[in-house]
């Protein structure tokens, strides 16, 4: 699975969307990924990243936004269906939760 100049450029807004839902800083996305930043910046851009980074990225931001009390921004590439594909020509890693605490 390969993506394209405008699909990467489209994933990379919707990644980053849906990181500043989550309120978190880069820093703290990176330590619950047990990444490094440039690794991080990478799947950020989607740009030089193993696409099981991208996919691991997508799914932790996903719960995060959701954990957080809000609404994901939809992905328009990554979406379940080609996450079938995905999974059967990369084999993807589940993604950690970041911890937010208690609520209420």
């Amino acid at each position: 699975m390969s993506l394209n100049a405008e699909e990467r450029r489209r994933t990379g807004e919707e990644l980053r969307g849906n990181l500043a839902l989550t309120g978190l800083a880069e820093r703290q996305v990176a330590a619950d990924l047990e990444w490094t930043p440039g690794r991080l910046a990478n799947a950020l851009d989607v740009a030089d990243a193993d696409p099981v980074d991208v996919w691991q990225l997508r799914d932790y931001l996903a719960q995060a936004v959701r954990d957080a009390g809000r609404d994901p921004v939809p992905f328009t590439v990554l979406t379940d269906r080609s996450r079938t594909m995905a999974r059967a020509w990369f084999g993807l890693r589940a993604a950690p939760r970041h911890d937010f605490g208690p609520t209420g």
